[in-house]
């Protein structure tokens, strides 16, 4: 993902002296400020989380069945097949 290089929105953040002390040695580590380590890494936990919460994973057995089912779905019964012609009377 390209970052944006225009950075003109704030976060403000309140945090405890050891925590504080944390971060900065781990920005250290990596030779950045700290305000660009912390933007990359509550960007990396946000990306994370958005990732967990879009994507669906299935177990090896799962993939099959949902493959199996998509491949050769079953037959609709009757009263799906009656809601379907009874909706297709009714929308253009």
């Amino acid at each position: 993902m390209a970052q944006n290089t225009t950075r003109n929105a704030r976060l403000q953040a309140r945090i405890s002296p050891d925590a504080l002390a944390v971060v900065r040695r781990a920005a250290e580590i990596q030779g950045r400020s700290l305000s660009d380590f912390v933007v990359a890494a509550a960007q990396e936990a946000a990306q994370r989380t958005v990732a967990e919460a879009e994507v669906i994973r299935l177990s090896r057995e799962g993939q099959e069945k949902f493959a199996a089912l998509i491949l050769k779905p079953p037959s609709l019964r009757p009263a799906l097949k009656k809601a379907l012609k009874n909706h297709r009377s009714r929308v253009v």
